[in-house]
């Protein structure tokens, strides 16, 4: 069987939000002030309304009434603003990093620490130097930075006073922050990705399917990523032009789905439902133009896009070079109106019986991921990375301080081997870096409490711990995985 490439480039993902915390020294975004909820109980967002009053919204499900303000109220728990505390753990975390021998470490840069409010001209000199800091520790170590531009960290001021992205201006803050960071590091980094899970907005218009609203909230959902996709073709654009030897990925949340039965109904469903998760968002990104099927599919949810005529060519000049996804479950599709759900967050359509899941309602699905590079490498014929696969999951402490984590152990083995299957198919992967290698917040719930790393961080769900790092026996598992490069599982 073909081996993972000589250079394959193995490492992990994290996300300045749900790791760095640093808060006050840095100006809040959007995730800050989101409280913790559970896996059955959403996160809300807290706001002042015009009047003065306050309240609470579920993450994600509206838009907020005219004049209200996002912001920290007194006596909530926000486990973002601390997260797991990288900014004063960053050299004590790479270093284990170090150990597992990480070839490359995903992570992302917080707009709200390099422009407190996003609309500055200059950044925080404090803000650049942090970055400069973490890439001098990686390179100390030989390991390579793959760096996120956006990870859903909008500076609050610029959704409070600016509109966020349903304002056009947004690009223009976007695009200031963006050079500022393809600049400043342009000799430490050269594997970037523009937005994270760009496509993740169309499919929390699923969560609100039949509700009243829907389409003004898909009329605002579809003009803030044609916003998006613009700023991620000019972001292309600058980095090529800063340093050619960048090289510019887009990143997508990969949603497999299988038509849940065999009838040509079902299966024309699983078609339409990739089309609207998967290439809508890709092939702009990718291919550099909307896909034949944008209209459709515009005109289906009643929205006009806004637009001007230099668009369209920006898009096309801002084409990406790499491809990366993340992947975690799959999901089946059926245009039946009555079926059985898994009840997993961030995840929509039908049971697959069989299939085993997760406490946290997430299919366990490796063939998935062999069957998702296939489908990205076939259509695009442009090289892959898998940014973010992994398994949440509550680790236990034992008396003599060890973790054994074997269900995470066992995963993470059936997906690599998965991976070097699609290798064998013929697929060009260049890398592979599991989701969380040190534990974090959860962006969907929270909680620390769902896990995905080898490094277990002593922090609970409710803020309290000595944030001390622990080697679970995942750590020496993938440190025995990378030193093989991936034969020996």
């Amino acid at each position: 069987m073909k081996q993972f490439p000589k250079n394959f480039l193995w490492g992990g993902a994290t996300s300045a939000m749900q790791i760095e915390g640093g808060y006050p020294g840095r100006g809040l975004n959007f995730n800050d002030v989101n409280t913790a909820g559970t896996k059955n109980a959403p996160r809300m967002t807290t706001v002042r309304y015009a009047d003065g009053t306050v309240g609470r919204y579920p993450m994600f499900s509206q838009d907020l009434p005219e004049g209200a303000k996002m912001v920290l109220l007194d006596g909530e728990y926000y486990p973002n603003l601390s997260a797991a505390d990288f900014v004063h753990h960053y050299r004590e975390d790479i270093a284990m990093l170090a150990e597992m021998g990480f070839k490359v470490f995903r992570m992302s840069i917080m707009w709200s620490r390099l422009f407190p409010r996003g609309d500055e001209e200059l950044p925080d000199p404090e803000g650049i130097a942090f970055y400069h800091n973490v890439f001098a520790e990686l390179r100390k170590y030989n390991i390579e930075p793959l760096v996120t531009i956006w990870h859903s960290e909008d500076p609050v001021y610029l959704i409070n006073e600016a509109g966020g992205w349903n304002s056009r201006r947004m690009i223009d803050y976007f695009d200031h922050y963006a050079e500022t960071v393809l600049r400043e590091y342009r000799n430490e980094v050269r594997y970037w990705l523009t937005f994270n899970e760009l496509n993740n907005s169309v499919m929390f218009l699923d969560w609100i399917q039949g509700t009243a609203g829907r389409r003004e909230r898909a009329q605002k959902t579809f003009q803030q990523l044609h916003h998006k996709l613009l700023a991620s073709a000019h972001t292309v654009k600058k980095a090529h032009e800063i340093n050619p030897e960048n090289k510019v990925g887009c990143m997508i949340a990969y949603a497999v789905n299988y038509p849940l039965t065999c009838s040509p109904a079902d299966n024309m469903k699983q078609t339409e439902t990739s089309q609207w998760l998967n290439w809508y968002t890709a092939d702009t990104q990718v291919r550099g133009k909307y896909p034949h099927f944008a209209g459709k599919i515009l005109k289906r949810e009643g929205v006009t896009l806004k637009t001007e005529e230099h668009d369209f060519k920006e898009l096309e000049e801002g084409r990406v070079d790499f491809f990366s996804f993340s992947y975690y479950s799959s999901s089946c599709c059926t245009v039946q109106t009555e079926y059985e759900t898994s009840g997993g967050n961030f995840t929509m359509g039908a049971k697959n019986p069989y299939l085993q899941y997760s406490e946290w309602g997430w299919a366990m699905d490796p063939a998935g991921l062999r069957y998702a590079l296939n489908e990205i490498y076939g259509r695009y014929q442009i090289p892959v990375i898998i940014v973010e696969n992994g398994l949440g999951a509550v680790d236990r402490i034992e008396e003599d301080g060890s973790i054994h984590d074997e269900y995470r152990i066992e995963y993470l083995r059936e997906h690599i081997k998965a991976a070097k299957e699609a290798i064998e198919d013929g697929v060009d992967l260049f890398g592979y870096c599991s989701w969380g290698c040190i534990d974090e917040i959860s962006a969907a719930s929270g909680q620390m409490n769902k896990r995905y790393g080898f490094i277990y961080v002593d922090l609970d769900d409710e803020g309290k711990g000595t944030l001390e790092r622990r080697r679970k026996d995942s750590f020496d598992w993938y440190r025995r995985v990378i030193a093989s490069n991936g034969e020996c599982l």
